[in-house]
Order: C-alpha cells, then structure tokens, then sequence
C-alpha cells in the first residue's frame, strides 16, 4: 500500500457529501452515461467532508487506510451495486458498507464517466504517461468515447513494452500480431504509430480498434481469446494490468477536488497484480 497527500492550505475547510458529489458530477458529465453501476454518492456517511481518501477500488483494505487516515469521505473508480450483483448487504460487501457506516465515511464512486473524462480520465492519463497523443475515438459515433484512439513516436514493440513498464510500474503482457512457436521470439519488426487504448476490462475492444487501422491496442486485461485475436487481426495487444491501467484518472479527479476545495485529498494505492 502506497500514500500520495495532495497538500491543502489548511484542514479547517468542509464540504457536505452533496455539494462534493454535484462538483464532481458535472465536471465529468455523468449524466451522458448509461453504466454497469450508480456514478456519484453511493453510500453517505452523514457528516461534513474535510479529509478525502481515494483509490481505484473501494475494498476493505482501502476503507481500514481511511478510518485510519480520519478520512470522510473516499472516491473510488470502482465502487459498488453493480448490476447483477446481489443486492443483499450480507457477506463481504456487508462489512464493508457496515465500517463505513459506523465511522461516518461517505462513499463516492465514477466508473465509465471517469475512464472518458478528455482531461481528467482513465484513457487521457494513461496516453500522457505514455507519451501519447488522443487523435479521436475508438468508436466515432460516441459523444463521450469510453475507447481513445493515440499516435505517438513509431517505436517498436519492445520499445513501448519499455514505456509501459516505467510508466506503471510492472511490465505487460504483449501478444504480437506476427505469430511465432518460439515465446522467446514476441516482438516483430514493425513499427506502432498509431493506438488504441481502453484501461481496464476492454480487451474485447481489439477487433474495434483493428478496424480503426490501429498498429497496437492496449488494455488492463486479457482472456484466452485475445490472444487470437491479436493473431488473426494483425495488431499487437499489450495487457498492462486492469489496476494499473486505472490509477490515473481517481488521482486526477482528486487533485481537482483538492485545488477545487482546499481540502487534504490522498491516493492510497492499494497493491493489486491484477
């Protein structure tokens, strides 16, 4: 587990739960997205906001860091009442919600208007560690694209395998669109200028982003059949961790609400290889 403070002027400032939740609503047009799970005040803790934690996942470790923080409120990428999940506030998501509760501690949460956010999102703040400049949308109709399509400088692959792992922290998972029996033998000779970059679960965005003309599409994740497709679509796919690929956009968000505020606001990075 790792801190980052976002210093404030002073700790004396609050900010009720609602007002913290309109800022952040507007400022990430929440209301253009229809998503897998409620953006905004998911659980209100019922007091003043003057400390805020935040972190990619709303896990209990994360909340045991809060109350230890004095934290009261924290922002999340991934919050909770997901659809298909049982509604029951029994088992783990009932211990959660239960610390929460019984320490004052609001819980807010922005998922797909986080990852599309131009300045502030998932997407924008993975290209700029990468060196990447967004040029569009991976699918052009999307007035708030959930998927980027980048350029950058034409590298190799084992040039943007480096990038990646100095940016993040962990080197990715890199299936290239040549395929070769030997493993050792990855890497190809063509050159990637042109990306398409969705963080997290969107592996399944490669053939999307084949279609777009992109050399590499990049993600958190990978399943079984991704590796075939990357193959059969000719486009080097690199899985950079579904965490990893997230941490930008939260830490973002909470430096705005800080400077917005003038409230302490700390990204706690709680480890996950995933």
């Amino acid at each position: 587990m790792t801190a980052n403070h976002t210093t404030a002027e002073s700790n004396t400032q609050s900010i009720s739960a609602q007002a913290l939740t309109q800022f952040c609503d507007d400022y990430l047009s929440t209301s253009a997205f229809k998503d897998y799970a409620p953006n905004g005040l998911q659980i209100d803790g019922g007091r003043p906001i003057q400390r805020i934690v935040t972190g990619v996942t709303a896990c209990e470790a994360l909340i045991d860091a809060a109350i230890a923080d004095n934290a009261d409120a924290i922002m999340v990428h991934h919050g909770y009442f997901w659809k298909g999940e049982p509604a029951t506030l029994t088992g783990m998501k009932g211990r959660r919600v239960r610390k929460l509760m019984q320490h004052g501690i609001s819980m807010i949460g922005y998922h797909l208007p986080l990852d599309a956010h131009p300045i502030s999102g998932n997407n924008a703040k993975l290209a700029d560690m990468l060196g990447m400049t967004i040029t569009g949308a991976l699918y052009p109709t999307e007035s708030h694209p959930v998927g980027n399509i980048a350029t950058c400088t034409p590298q190799s692959a084992d040039d943007l395998i480096s990038t990646i792992t100095q940016a993040l922290g962990r080197a990715p998972l890199h299936i290239s669109a040549e395929y070769h029996t030997d493993a050792s033998a990855q890497t190809n000779g063509r050159l990637i200028e042109r990306v398409g970059i969705c963080t997290g679960g969107a592996q399944d965005m490669i053939e999307q982003a084949a279609s777009m003309g992109c050399d590499a599409f990049i993600s958190g994740e990978i399943s079984e059949r991704t590796t075939h497709s990357a193959r059969e679509l000719g486009i080097d796919y690199f899985a950079c961790g579904h965490h990893a690929t997230e941490r930008g956009g939260i830490q973002a968000l909470g430096e705005i609400v800080a400077q917005k505020f003038g409230l302490p606001v700390t990204l706690i990075d709680i480890e996950n290889p995933a």
